[in-house]
């Protein structure tokens, strides 16, 4: 021990260095600012834990943490639902003039406010409300309950808890109303389009969203001697369908933009100023439907995978599909076209995605990224100037999913072996909501007309939205078109 004490005593002296280094320092690597931070936080996860678990009369059982699981799947899914409205935003920019990029990036971003205010207000408490009839639901303005049987859910942890289902459903009414925006778009009063939403999302929407997925007329349709329920399991028709009917009755009402049709009323391109804007938006919204889809199943089990799987395929599907068919039927794969053949395929899985194979899937996204290439040609040919194919894709793509359910639902559908029954509630529902949409939006639309008057003045119009009714540019101090 003595050798060896003296051995270490002649090193220290050799080194010059203590044989205690009272100054010692831990290595810098232990002092980086990631784990500094990281220890209050280790800190506050610790002590919430400790309370939490003081807290607690009862164990966690696994009912308790499936119900966890499920509301933060459901929260996240309804965050990406509500990032959709950037890929609408993008998509509907690029499509559209940079004279009027600022009008529309307004409208994107404002709608899902006032979507919120709306239906939070009233339009939640029309579409889920237990004290209600068939027709409308009724009770909880303002999500004023906290009981959850008032708004048709289940006590947690079976249930989700009313803030968060609440969340994901004003996710989707902002969406229908945002649907309207770009089939208005370059030449609508910006008041108006603010007015119609409110009265969209606040009404229009939540009454017909009662009738499917709130228990009200469209869940227990009677006839041939049996009770069958209308299949819309994310919203084909409930969202989609509702929101193309909208923008259509909306187009219809204002007419066409200025030089959209010639003398003799041949259409003219009107070409969109970003169409890598448009790309964008459209990746935007394939991943935001990750969210609409899945996130509809409203838990976290085995069926949010398969359902994130039946729609992709339908969306490449849709979006091969459609390239092929633009090339052949007007000779160049239009880059618009491969856009709207990919949203054309999510609309129309977006009813059928639980209870579809695989291969229904790919048929249906791929019957959908062909119908709205003729689609859109048809509205062309018939004035009806949709600026970003919205009445295209979400009218006639949702209608062609709705039906899709009673042709290709694995329990239900016609091509199961399981007859009519569910083909013709489908026909029902689509009738029903798309005839009560006409109508209540076309009043909506008419009123405005006849009093504030939904078009800007002709001068506004060729000079852009943004100047007129923003006072401002989108892209100031570059080349004009």
């Amino acid at each position: 021990m003595k050798a060896m004490s003296k051995l270490k005593l002649k090193r220290a002296r050799r080194q010059k260095r203590p044989l205690l280094n009272l100054d010692w320092q831990p290595n810098f690597r232990w002092r980086s600012p990631a784990l500094v931070a990281c220890i209050p936080l280790a800190l506050i996860i610790v002590a919430v834990w400790g309370v939490a678990a003081q807290a607690q009369d009862k164990p966690l059982t696994p009912e308790d943490v499936q119900g966890v699981l499920n509301t933060i799947w459901v929260l996240v899914a309804a965050i990406l639902v509500i990032f959709m409205n950037a890929g609408f935003g993008m998509l509907e920019t690029g499509f559209c003039r940079q004279k009027n990029a600022v009008n529309i990036l307004a409208k994107n971003l404002i709608v899902f406010a006032l979507a919120t205010l709306a239906y939070w207000a009233i339009g939640y408490s029309f579409m889920f409300g237990t004290e209600g009839n068939a027709f409308i639901g009724w009770g909880g303005f303002f999500l004023s309950s906290e009981d959850p049987a008032t708004y048709g859910l289940n006590p947690f942890p079976k249930g989700l808890p009313i803030s968060v289902a609440f969340l994901f459903q004003a996710a989707f009414a902002g969406t229908a109303a945002t649907i309207v925006s770009g089939a208005v778009a370059e030449r609508i009063k910006f008041v108006d389009f603010l007015i119609f939403s409110l009265l969209l999302t606040g009404i229009s929407y939540p009454i017909t969203g009662h009738w499917v997925w709130g228990g009200g007329l469209l869940s227990s349709i009677g006839f041939l001697g049996e009770n069958v329920a209308f299949k819309d399991f994310a919203g084909s028709t409930v969202v989609h369908a509702v929101g193309g009917w909208s923008a259509l009755m909306g187009a219809a009402f204002l007419g066409p933009r200025i030089g959209k049709y010639a003398a003799d009323g041949t259409p003219q391109a009107l070409p969109g100023h970003n169409m890598g804007f448009a790309m964008l938006g459209c990746l935007i919204l394939w991943i935001g439907w990750f969210g609409f889809n899945p996130g509809s199943q409203l838990a976290a089990d085995e069926a949010v995978p398969y359902i994130a799987v039946t729609t992709n395929l339908a969306a490449a599907a849709g979006g091969v599909a459609a390239t092929i068919t633009a090339w052949l039927a007007i000779g160049k794969p239009d880059l618009s076209m491969i856009i709207n053949g990919i949203l054309a395929g999510l609309v129309s899985i977006t009813a059928g995605c639980a209870g579809v194979s695989y291969w229904s899937a790919v048929i249906i996204g791929t019957i959908g990224g062909v119908i709205v290439v003729y689609s859109v040609l048809f509205f062309d040919r018939i004035k009806i100037d949709d600026p970003v194919g919205a009445t295209s894709v979400h009218l006639v793509c949702g209608t062609w999913g709705t039906l899709a359910v009673g042709l290709f639902d694995k329990e239900l559908g016609l091509f199961s072996g399981y007859g009519v029954t569910q083909l013709i509630a489908q026909i029902i529902g689509i009738l029903t909501i798309g005839g009560f949409t006409v109508l209540l939006t076309s009043i909506f639309w008419l009123a405005l007309k006849q009093t504030l008057g939904i078009r800007v003045s002709e001068e506004e119009e060729i000079k852009g939205l943004d100047i007129g009714e923003h006072g401002m540019e989108a892209y100031s101090g570059f080349l004009k078109e």
